[in-house]
């Protein structure tokens, strides 16, 4: 124990943050060993996500000294001469913590770029190759819950402002580990020279989204939005407005960038209960469509009326619709989505004569597919513009979303329509997802194995097709997750999550008609359910 006091008192001495500072001075007066264990036992991870967690004291908490370290450790990875853009979103410190990166690589005599002001993550992915940068960092937490903050690494070069992969990610750990081990905050190099940027970026990138989607024409249609107290709503004002978009109701209470997120308990449209006010919004002024962005703007959600009541469309069903946009006028290139992703991007891709890739999980592996003309997750992230963005961008998305509502909208018809005629296409696909919250991530561990001890036999009364992903395969690396395939085409994947807390079931079926696949989706639902429950 005494050791475990002495590394607080040595971190205590380096912490420039005067919140962080008390929170710690706390815990060691009252020796709280069980709080001090959970901060001091192990370090936040630097993976192929960056950082991600809980603001706090110590180094399994996100704070000044952690991000400082992770700073000096992506300095000494680059190469002498290296550049690097930052931006940061309204999250509690984003601005502090982009600041001290700021100031810690400049002090390496690295040229650093920071944002003069908030901005989307779909920014800096564009902005890392706008200004040839080495390197981008975007200090957010995308949807995460409100104590919680992040650091995103994107690279320039062959990486072309995508996120970092193996084995990037671990060189830059293990540099960040000889920083923790030889420095302290104070004794780190620091800077004030370093460059502010943000018009011109702003403005090629406003550009570079217009031009994405100039194909179709911008006809009236009536928009409730929300920004879900995040950074989208200035810039996606901008480019509806000069896109032709004027008629946009945004839900007020939400418009501002506020890191309390006072309104909603998960600031994620995925979450029940997250999109209550844009609803109310869109019934109160009859909208004809519903864009909600997650915090960092990086995430679309879309909502349409169908028999008199708004419904919120699945990430499969918008990267359905994109896709067939996109891909209805290219010649050549690849479609790409995430394996749990539906399968009927593989449909698309036949139907006009293109390439098609299934990937891991996470825009850090669709970005790198070769040639890639559009990529998304059914996480709500869509790629329509990766020569941009290479990266999931909820603002073009929501562009393109409302040109092709608009133009449903005056042939009379809806995206429900639309969605109608693509599963007469394609194949009537229906996706669902069981998410498992814990508040230890040991019992998400110990689950999945339990599963992959003994999977179910049979689903909807058919024989399972057990796969072990973590196996890896001819197509795809290792990844800790588990599939079961049923004879006709139904599948289920189950993997923990790479953000947050969760075990997550994705879930596909496909029938002869939508209402088939609903009802064939409610059944599967209901074993899966089952079958966890009994597990658990």
């Amino acid at each position: 124990m005494n050791e475990l006091l002495q590394q607080a008192e040595n971190w205590l001495a380096q912490d420039p943050d005067p919140v962080t500072k008390a929170e710690l001075q706390k815990l060691i007066d009252a020796k709280d060993y069980p709080a001090l264990t959970e901060r001091f036992a192990k370090r936040l991870e630097f993976g192929t996500a960056g950082l991600r967690g809980e603001l706090g004291a110590g180094p399994n908490r996100m704070n000044r000294v952690l991000v400082a370290q992770a700073a000096a450790g992506l300095g000494r990875y680059l190469k002498p001469g290296s550049s690097v853009v930052i931006g940061f979103d309204g999250r509690v410190n984003s601005e502090i913590f982009a600041k001290d990166s700021a100031e810690v690589l400049a002090g390496l005599g690295l040229h650093v770029f920071l944002l003069d002001k908030l901005c989307p993550t779909p920014l800096i992915s564009f902005a890392t190759r706008y200004l040839n940068a080495s390197a981008g960092i975007m200090v957010t937490a995308s949807h995460n819950p409100p104590r919680d903050n992040g650091y995103k690494v994107y690279l320039g070069g062959n990486f072309k402002g995508s996120q970092i992969i193996a084995p990037v990610d671990s060189a830059i750990a293990k540099e960040i580990e000889f920083i923790a081990e030889n420095e302290t905050f104070n004794s780190l190099a620091k800077s004030s020279n370093y460059e502010i940027v943000g018009h011109d970026i702003r403005k090629a990138y406003v550009d570079a989204v217009l031009a994405s989607s100039q194909n179709l024409a911008s006809l009236p249609i009536k928009i409730a939005y929300t920004a879900m107290h995040g950074v989208g709503f200035k810039l996606t004002e901008e480019i509806f407005a000069k896109a032709g978009f004027t008629d946009l109701h945004p839900v007020l209470e939400q418009i501002e960038p506020d890191g309390n997120f006072p309104t909603v308990n998960f600031p994620n449209p995925e979450e029940k209960g997250a999109m209550d006010l844009v609803l109310a919004k869109a019934r109160s002024v009859a909208a004809d469509i519903v864009i909600a962005q997650d915090p960092d703007a990086d995430r679309l959600a879309v909502a349409v009326k169908s028999d008199g009541e708004y419904i919120q469309l699945t990430g499969d069903q918008v990267g359905l619709i994109l896709a067939d946009e996109i891909a209805s006028s290219k010649t050549q290139g690849t479609l790409a989505a995430s394996i749990v992703s539906c399968s009927a991007l593989e449909k698309v891709a036949s139907h006009y004569g293109l390439n098609y890739q299934s990937t891991l999980t996470g825009f850090k592996w669709i970005s790198k597919v070769e040639n890639l003309i559009f990529g998304y997750e059914e996480a709500l992230g869509y790629c329509i513009d990766p020569e941009q963005v290479a990266d999931k961008d909820g603002i073009s998305s929501a562009l393109l979303m409302v040109k092709i509502a608009a133009r449903e909208l005056a042939a009379g018809r809806s995206l429900i329509d639309l969605l109608e005629e693509l599963g007469n296409r394609y194949g009537h696909f229906a996706t669902g997802q069981i998410s498992l919250r814990f508040e230890e991530l040991a019992k998400i561990t110990l689950l999945v194995h339990a599963i992959r001890q003994n999977p179910p036999k049979t689903l909807l009364g058919q024989a399972v097709s057990f796969t072990d992903l973590s196996l890896g395969s001819k197509d795809l690396p290792p990844t800790d997750g588990l599939r079961l395939d049923l004879a006709d085409q139904s599948r289920v994947i189950i993997r923990p999550s790479g953000t947050e807390p969760k075990l997550k079931c994705y879930l596909q079926v496909i029938g002869s008609s939508s209402v088939e696949a609903k009802a064939k989706l409610a059944l599967l639902t209901k074993d899966v359910s089952q079958f966890l429950s009994d597990l658990n």
